[in-house]
């Protein structure tokens, strides 16, 4: 499927989120100003494309967009508010790190708490739709991607290099085996394996 442009205007930013799922490590989010005219045909909700392009299309869209904006929200945090309040947060910390103010927002997913003034729309699987959502996706997968592989190399036993703190049989293993780390989210339920 085709993803379109814009829901609005040109300085419409697209906005989601990475890690929500995973039992370590942060959520991060982020959110993305493409021009005008901008295309990629590889570009694609994160989940739907292998790792290799993701990490082509970063740089594609780090070269091209107007503006990115990553927020990063902590595994304690996680815990103190619970994981949809730190993904909302995570937004709000993208946006606010954009170098120039977007006239709307559109968001991958149903649930957002307003930013500001600025007018918003929720969209269930928006990073299918909309390529400022799809390239929001790819930046925050890739960005999380990139700090759980570091975090890998203080505890490479729960292999975060590969499985990225997402519930593997292999990550699950591991915490019953050495227990969870500092970086673990302690108020996320490991189901036994």
């Amino acid at each position: 499927m085709k993803l379109k442009p814009f829901l609005t205007s040109e300085s419409e930013a697209g906005c989601d989120e990475a890690g929500r799922g995973c039992l370590a490590g942060p959520v991060v989010a982020a959110a993305v100003i493409l021009p005008k005219g901008y295309n990629n045909k590889q570009l694609n909700d994160s989940k739907k494309i292998s790792e290799k392009i993701r990490n082509q299309l970063r740089i594609d869209i780090e070269k091209k967009a107007t503006a990115i904006g990553i927020g990063i929200v902590d595994e304690k945090k996680i815990d103190q508010i619970n994981i949809l309040q730190a993904s909302l947060l995570a937004m709000h910390i993208a946006i606010k790190n954009l170098n120039t103010v977007p006239s709307h927002l559109i968001i991958d997913g149903n649930k957002f708490n307003s930013y500001q003034e600025i007018s918003h729309d929720c969209i269930v699987k928006g990073d299918n739709k909309f390529m400022n959502i799809a390239a929001a996706s790819i930046i925050a997968k890739t960005k999380r991607d990139e700090l759980m592989k570091k975090l890998s190399e203080e505890h490479p036993e729960f292999f975060w290099h590969q499985n990225k703190g997402y519930p593997t049989k292999k990550h699950r293993e591991a915490i019953f085996k050495y227990g969870k780390s500092e970086y673990h989210r302690k108020s996320f339920r490991v189901s036994t394996i």
